[in-house]
């Protein structure tokens, strides 16, 4: 998304970056059809129907020092034939594709998909490590771990629909924590992406499996949209006390953005786009907190791009995500902005 005014002079330029969360997709002139014209979230993402190699390529290397990229799940690709519970494996061979593409050189030395969060029904219980296995395989040495998407709201307008669709207490059910339980013994992590209403489900979850990593998305999902409108300031001590209260799981990591859509700030969606300093100013009690609370060793930035590409481009992201780590040591910097997600991923860069 470009700027009226211009494009934005890269802070910090030299400053290594791991983006712990992305994704690639297509979305066909099909499914964008299927979509409900006045989502603002599926608006967006309308917006950016494309985003695959060429698309990520121009954006990890528009200024900022990104050296390698972490894709994570998102119905991308998946195999059109076969046992429906294996059907995921073909987003994760997609992956791993593009990851090769990457490792080759030919397009620069930016590692991209240089680990892999696949998706694999974990409801299925026992039987999905059929499904992980065949993961890991295709996945060969990026595979990392697995995301099910476990947004709930009892309130089905309390977020942009697609975020409300999962029963109510999945975490909690018996058939997911069977499934849940094959990660740890597979070396697999769990990437766990709820609304702020669903966390003490996670908290629950990670004192079941401590030997499990766990790495949050978006900062929790604080919301601010639909029926929480004019809620978040309200919602926010909830929100902290509950990130206190999972900040004491020691296999608990949290990934820093993906706050650009629900959290119903004015820069989503907005024009002129907003500038990193607005966003920083914006994000600022969120992210500070949940480094003030799990440390920067257990914290990474992400871009959760292409989703947060309705609220502003991705090097003016980064700036935002510079300005609000200013204050920080440089040993802090470096784990938020490479160093957490290497070692979490375990990645070879």
């Amino acid at each position: 998304m470009a700027s009226p005014t211009g494009p934005e002079t890269i802070i910090e330029p030299d400053l290594p970056i791991v983006d712990a969360h992305l994704h690639l997709w297509f979305l066909s002139q099909t499914l964008l059809a299927k979509m409900p014209a006045d989502d603002p979230m599926l608006s967006a993402m309308k917006k950016m129907a494309r985003y695959l190699f060429d698309e990520l390529l121009a954006d990890v290397t528009a200024g900022h020092n990104v050296r390698a990229t972490v894709f994570v799940e998102c119905n991308s690709m998946y195999r059109s034939a076969g046992l429906e519970k294996m059907k995921p494996v073909g987003e994760v061979e997609f992956a791993n594709g593009i990851g090769a593409m990457g490792a080759s050189g030919t397009f620069g030395d930016v590692k991209i998909c240089a680990g892999i969060v696949g998706y694999a029904d974990l409801r299925l219980g026992e039987e999905v490590e059929e499904v992980l296995l065949a993961q890991i395989a295709a996945g060969g040495a990026r595979y990392r771990g697995v995301r099910n998407t476990t947004t709930s709201d009892p309130d089905t307008a309390g977020v942009f629909a697609p975020l409300a669709k999962i029963l109510p207490g999945i975490l909690r059910d018996g058939k997911f924590r069977a499934g849940f339980k094959k990660l740890h013994p597979l070396g697999l992590s769990y990437d766990a992406i709820v609304l702020e209403p669903q966390l003490p489900d996670i908290i629950d979850l990670a004192r079941a499996f401590p030997e499990t990593q766990i790495i949050l998305n978006h900062c929790g999902m604080p919301l601010g949209v639909e029926s929480y409108t004019g809620k978040r300031e309200e919602r926010f001590p909830i929100w902290r006390d509950h990130m206190r209260t999972l900040a004491q799981c020691a296999n608990v990591a949290v990934k820093l953005g993906g706050l650009a859509t629900v959290s119903g700030f004015p820069s989503f969606n907005s024009y002129p786009p907003a500038t990193s300093m607005q966003l920083a100013g914006e994000w600022k009690p969120y992210v500070e907190t949940c480094i003030e609370l799990f440390g920067a060793e257990r914290c990474m930035f992400e871009s959760d791009f292409p989703p947060t590409s309705a609220t502003c481009s991705y090097a003016v992201l980064w700036n935002a995500f510079k300005r609000l780590a200013s204050g920080c040591s440089q040993d802090e910097k470096t784990a938020l902005f490479s160093g957490t997600a290497t070692r979490i991923y375990r990645l070879d860069v």
